[in-house]
């Protein structure tokens, strides 16, 4: 398990067996020390140490109940107990979210930005959300066990960095661990937007049972977040699922990466907003409204876009083969109006038998797939009180 680092201590063998009482917990809701011991198989004695450890630190509530007319005492988690935070930032926004042990959604709070902001104003604006909604649930500070924050652009995970040719140029370099814990003393734990959108689609989406998905956010920018053999994949140094830069048009325009006619220069928001802006200052709120009443240049726009997406997702298909591609973004609310053209796109270039067996579906999540991923990054961490801090 990730963030143990002596498996075969006892404080770490202390820890498993707590996190195996959590899942338990979490998946009954409530249960006697009895059945929870034969729901774990660990001894009695065990159980009962640790449980009663657990509820000095207010991680469980013990209440008396019965079973079969005999006294028990029943063991429910404390969802206000431990909370995860997910912090999403983007292009022009934040959001931040609190979450429960149980992957609960307990309170979220988002923020405009303005454009071209630089990193440290959007951090300084996601602590205080944080401050508001820890106050406005009645959240004590030392109940946060972590927060997980989404970045949007590629991470080079060896240095925690976004790498150059990022959506946000202001996050380039910037030593962001640093930057974040100048402010919170909470363990912190990064990843790219995409990455942790696709992490939101196995742990708290329709997607919970599937090994191989791969999640496709379209926005400002393009990127995919890659879940394989039920893990999120992140090769040699964490630079992967840059769809957007596939290149898609050899002799296309200039992409911000510096080569021609990746995706990104035909697919994503900030182009359809220039092809359809007529000297007007379109919003992806825009584009949104004028696809709902029928807009002509509007949906044959999103229909080229979809289109080279599928072509796009036709390779990485025929690469890994995924069960489901979930779409996700600002744009997931057209449903089939983009759907459509990027399923077609996909089953016009992929291997017949890959293109008629991978489903393409938006996200049921909405806005909230990347604020509740940096939450579970948190989340899939290791039960403990003690700091994690990556990089």
């Amino acid at each position: 398990m990730p963030g143990v680092s002596n498996p075969g201590s006892q404080a770490a063998l202390r820890q498993l067996n707590e996190q195996r009482i959590v899942e338990v917990l979490a998946a009954t809701g409530a249960a006697t020390q009895v059945e929870i011991s034969r729901d774990t198989g660990l001894s009695a004695a065990t159980v009962s140490n640790i449980v009663k450890t657990m509820a000095e630190r207010g991680a469980v509530i013990i209440t008396p109940t019965t079973r079969s007319g005999r006294r028990a005492l029943s063991v429910r988690l404390n969802t206000r107990s431990a909370v995860a935070v997910g912090i999403d930032f983007g292009r022009r926004h934040v959001r931040v979210a609190l979450a429960g042990q149980l992957r609960t959604l307990i309170d979220e709070r988002s923020a405009s930005l303005p454009r071209g902001h630089r990193a440290t104003e959007g951090i300084d604006v996601a602590c205080s959300l944080l401050a508001q909604l820890l106050a406005e649930n009645g959240v004590d500070d030392r109940a946060v066990i972590g927060v997980g924050i989404g970045i949007p652009g590629p991470l080079d995970r060896r240095t925690w960095t976004v790498v150059p040719g990022a959506n946000l140029p202001a996050w380039e370099d910037l030593r962001i661990l640093h930057e974040v814990q100048q402010r919170i003393s909470h363990p912190v734990h990064l990843d790219n937007d995409a990455n942790v959108g696709a992490l939101a689609q196995v742990t708290w989406g329709a997607h919970q049972s599937v090994g191989n998905l791969v999640f496709i956010k379209i926005g400002s920018g393009i990127g995919c977040g890659l879940i394989i053999n039920g893990a999120p994949f992140y090769g040699n140094i964490g630079v992967t699922g840059e769809i957007g830069h596939a290149t898609v048009d050899p002799h296309g325009p200039i992409c911000r990466c510096g080569n021609r006619g990746c995706l990104e220069t035909i697919a994503s928001t900030s182009t359809m907003i220039e092809r359809l802006g007529g000297g007007t200052r379109l919003t992806t709120e825009d584009i949104i409204r004028n696809a709902d009443r029928g807009d002509p240049a509007t949906l044959r726009v999103l229909e080229d876009a979809g289109v080279a997406v599928g072509r796009a997702l036709a390779d990485v298909a025929n690469l890994l083969n995924p069960e489901v591609i979930v779409v996700g973004g600002p744009l997931a609310c057209l449903g089939e109006t983009l759907l459509e053209p990027v399923r077609r796109g996909l089953q016009r270039n992929a291997l017949p038998v890959v293109g008629e067996t991978t489903a393409v579906v938006m996200s049921s999540l909405g806005e909230r797939a990347e604020v509740l991923g940096a939450a579970s990054l948190v989340l899939q961490q290791p039960t403990t009180r003690q700091p994690q801090t990556v990089g």
